[in-house]
């Protein structure tokens, strides 16, 4: 029971068919990258994404920090395709959104026996499903969540998150 009740509050699940409506930033954490040219490979690829308003990069700690438009429709999937597209992956992906988009609608985020945290102004959401976090971590995450059936299966519209600022 102490595992089922860990698995539901650290980890939830949603789809992503319209589900990401709103992303106000994404930040990324790059692996694979060894000079700044691979640097602005990455910071190029994610200036081709339409709806895209600025890239920070962090070259110390190969971190991109990309802002978007209001009212964008953005799913995990796109930022990853993008950073693959330069020759690199993610090695940490944590999106930022409105408190207000979290809620039990049927198209908005779904979180498992969690209470929505509507009155939030902002909430942010790492993603653990593989290829959104390093191998080391993905592996460790198989093991932490076995008793979920999803994470394991290699499902595009699903991710598993965990809400940040608590």
């Amino acid at each position: 029971m102490k595992n089922i009740f860990f698995i539901t509050l650290a980890c939830c699940i949603l789809t992503a068919n319209a589900t990401f409506a709103q992303v106000k930033k994404a930040e990324i954490i790059a692996t694979g990258l060894t000079c700044s040219m691979c640097s602005n490979a990455i910071y190029k690829q994610l200036n081709t994404i339409v709806g895209v308003d600025s890239v920070l990069t962090d070259l110390n700690t190969n971190t991109f920090t990309v802002f978007l438009k209001p009212d964008n429709k953005y799913a995990p999937n796109l930022f990853k395709e993008n950073i693959e597209k330069a020759g690199f992956f993610i090695g940490s992906l944590i999106v930022t959104v409105p408190g207000s988009v979290i809620s039990g609608n049927a198209n908005q985020f779904i979180p498992l026996g969690k209470s929505s945290p509507i009155n939030e102004e902002e909430i942010s959401i790492k993603i653990f499903d593989e290829g959104y976090v390093t191998q080391k971590e993905h592996k460790k995450y198989l093991k932490t969540f076995a008793s979920v059936g999803t994470y394991a299966q290699k499902k595009p519209d699903v991710f598993h998150y965990k809400i940040e600022n608590k």
